[in-house]
């Protein structure tokens, strides 16, 4: 729950409130009792469980608990890897020097974390022999790839396209 979305004091709209103390005991109180008791400590009343039943109170200082709840949320963007997908395009009919330079623009994209997809591109004639071309193509840049990465989606024709997704092997393997 964000803190935005927290309720607090008189924000809350219950009859009874499940009442949590400092010490973990709970008691279910009224919530005219509870606001009493929270303004007497000069604290907030802030609803941290609102789909119980009774909803789940505690008396706190509610900007100190808004702080940490944002810094937990930062902590566990921080931890998040973010896999973006990049793209290779490339002709079937592609030279063995060019092939090796995209093989080597694959393994930089993979080292870095990303996923890649492969993109072959057939215009006119091409056409004609797409699993013919493609194919070749493809299993040479599987060849020299083998070591490095798994093929996540096989190779695949949508329209004039032949593609695949490739991802780097994991450490374990």
């Amino acid at each position: 729950m964000t803190p935005k979305e927290l309720r607090v004091n008189e924000m809350i709209r219950v009859r009874e409130v499940r009442l949590v103390s400092d010490s973990g005991s709970q008691q279910i109180v009224s919530l005219s009792e509870a606001l009493r008791m929270a303004k007497e400590a000069g604290l907030d009343l802030v609803e941290v469980s609102p789909n119980a039943v009774p909803p789940v109170c505690k008396i706190l200082d509610f900007g100190k608990y808004r702080f940490e709840l944002e810094k937990k949320s930062r902590e566990s963007k921080k931890k998040q890897k973010v896999t973006k997908i990049k793209e290779v395009r490339m002709q079937p009919k592609i030279d063995k020097h060019d092939l090796d330079v995209k093989v080597k623009q694959i393994t930089e994209f993979l080292q870095e974390g990303n996923k890649v997809k492969v993109t072959i591109r057939f215009r006119g004639r091409e056409l004609a022999h797409i699993d013919y071309l493609g194919k070749i193509v493809m299993d040479k840049l599987l060849e020299q790839l083998q070591e490095i990465c798994i093929i996540e989606s096989p190779p695949k024709m949508e329209g004039k396209t032949l593609f695949m997704l490739l991802s780097l092997k994991s450490k374990k393997n």
